[in-house]
Order: C-alpha cells, then sequence, then structure tokens
C-alpha cells in the first residue's frame, strides 16, 4: 500500500502531539495522562443520548448504515478487531441503543482491557483471528494501536508507523493467543451471527478462513479490504457463491450478504 501524503495541517497536528507525549513520558505522566482522558471521554459518552455525534464512534458513519440496512433489534454481532471497544467500532451504537449483544475479538493486552471495560455487556475475548489449520497456539503481533498488525509478508510497514506515531503508547512485538473464528464462537455457544466485522489490517482471508461456513455462516458480513485489487480475490476465494456482495460501505469496507439473506434495497 503506498504512502498517503499528509497535509500541512495534519503533520503539524501530529507533530504536536508528539511533542506532547514525549515530555509526558520524560516526566513519568503519559500513563496517567492518558487514563484521565480515556475515563473522561468515556463517561462524556455514556451520558450522551442516541442522537449524539459521541456515540457513533464508526468511520464513515458505518455504523449509521448498517443500522439502516439491517434494521433489526436484538441482533448478535462478532467484531475483530475490538481495539478499545468504542473507537471505531462498527457495533457500539447497535449494542447500546437497539440491544445487540456479541463478541469482540482484540488480540493487544491493553486493549483488550480497554474493551473489556467499555464493553461489559459483551464477551469480549483476547485472541489473534487465524485459519483452523494455523499450527501453533499464538502468533507474533505488532502494537500500533488501531493498526495493531500480524507480523510478515502482508504487513504494511507504514500503517505500523503511523499506528504508533502519535506516541501514547510505546510499539512492541508479542507473542499472543491465536485462535479460530468458528474456535470463539463454540466456546461463547454463540446463536446465529447476523454480522461479522472484520478489520484486521490485511489478515482478513486468513481470519474468514477460521470460519466453518458449514456450521458458522454469518448473515451478513463487513470486510475491510485494503487494496481491492489484490485483496478482494482472497476474500471472496474463502466466502465463494455463499455471500454476494451487496454494498460498499466506506472507500475501504465491503458488505457481504449471505445468499439465502434478502436484499432489504429489492
Amino acid at each position: 500500500m503506498p504512502e498517503p501524503s499528509l497535509s500541512l495541517r495534519t503533520r503539524a497536528s501530529i507533530a504536536v502531539v508528539r511533542a506532547t507525549t514525549a515530555v509526558l513520558k520524560a516526566t513519568g505522566q503519559r500513563e496517567r495522562f492518558l487514563r484521565w482522558r480515556i475515563e473522561r471521554a468515556r463517561a462524556a459518552r455514556r451520558a450522551a443520548g442516541r442522537d449524539d455525534p459521541r456515540v457513533h464512534p464508526a468511520l464513515h458513519g458505518m455504523d449509521r448504515k448498517l443500522d439502516a440496512i439491517l434494521d433489526r433489534d436484538g441482533g448478535f454481532f462478532v467484531e475483530a478487531g475490538g481495539n478499545d471497544g468504542y473507537t471505531q467500532s462498527n457495533t457500539y451504537w447497535l449494542e447500546r441503543f437497539r440491544g445487540w449483544r456479541g463478541i469482540l475479538v482484540e488480540p493487544m493486552i491493553e486493549l483488550y482491557e480497554l474493551c473489556r471495560d467499555e464493553r461489559p455487556d459483551s464477551t469480549v475475548v483476547r485472541a489473534a483471528l487465524v485459519p483452523r489449520d494455523h499450527p501453533t497456539d499464538t502468533i507474533t503481533m505488532r502494537f500500533a494501536e488501531l493498526m495493531s498488525t500480524v507480523a510478515g509478508d502482508h504487513e504494511d510497514p507504514w500503517r505500523t508507523h503511523m499506528g504508533n506515531v502519535l506516541g501514547w503508547r510505546d510499539p512492541y512485538e508479542a507473542e499472543v493467543p491465536a485462535r479460530s473464528l468458528s474456535s470463539i464462537l463454540e466456546d461463547a455457544d454463540a446463536p446465529e451471527v447476523d454480522l461479522l466485522s472484520l478489520d484486521v489490517e490485511g489478515f482478513e482471508p486468513a481470519a474468514l478462513a477460521g470460519l466453518d461456513l458449514t456450521r458458522h455462516a454469518p448473515r451478513w458480513i463487513l470486510v475491510e479490504v485494503h487494496d481491492e485489487a489484490t485483496g478482494r480475490g482472497p476474500i471472496e476465494a474463502v466466502l465463494r457463491d455463499r455471500y454476494v456482495l451487496h454494498d460498499r460501505l466506506s472507500p475501504l469496507d465491503l458488505l457481504y450478504r449471505r445468499a439465502d439473506v434478502a436484499d432489504s434495497r429489492s
């Protein structure tokens, strides 16, 4: 993926935040300030009503678009990566205001802990999603906040850099639990999944290969695709004729509908 150009204003904003976090780190105040910042923001959004922009954290209005397409109360979701349970979440609004419940999957320990605090009514699983035939119980990941990724050939160094660029936390590499999606659904005794939201920084085809589609076939699957020319084919090779492309919900996100699910537009 080529490095996107950043505006002067964006570069200046990044430089200011980096300078601030560097000072906070040097004075031993970074973690305390970050906790205060997170808790203040969480309290504000918990007090917000259903029409407040703060309860719609998804990028490109995807939570609003999903709500319009799915249009039901009490559904069941799986969202990976779960991150902190709020930032850029596609399921936060559905859970809070339409009574959905579900599973959030997040491999990085500090984000997993934040996710548990943010979404106490969800099942939060610490894992990286892998194919069903993955040979080991762990996998190596590189921490980069929202852009944390499995290490390997598919990794985009620029995205990993940008995930850490603000300096709120330090980059690191860690071995994390490796799980298939079907094993997680089995352990949770999950009902039929209405929505699978998958954003795992280029590892989406491998994560989908962890689904046994004969037993666990979500009604809808939202998948981030960094580069459609190279990324869409491997995803559709896993989904095969069980799914049809329903719509593009953002420049990077494709929504697939299980073939036996009615098209809401008709």
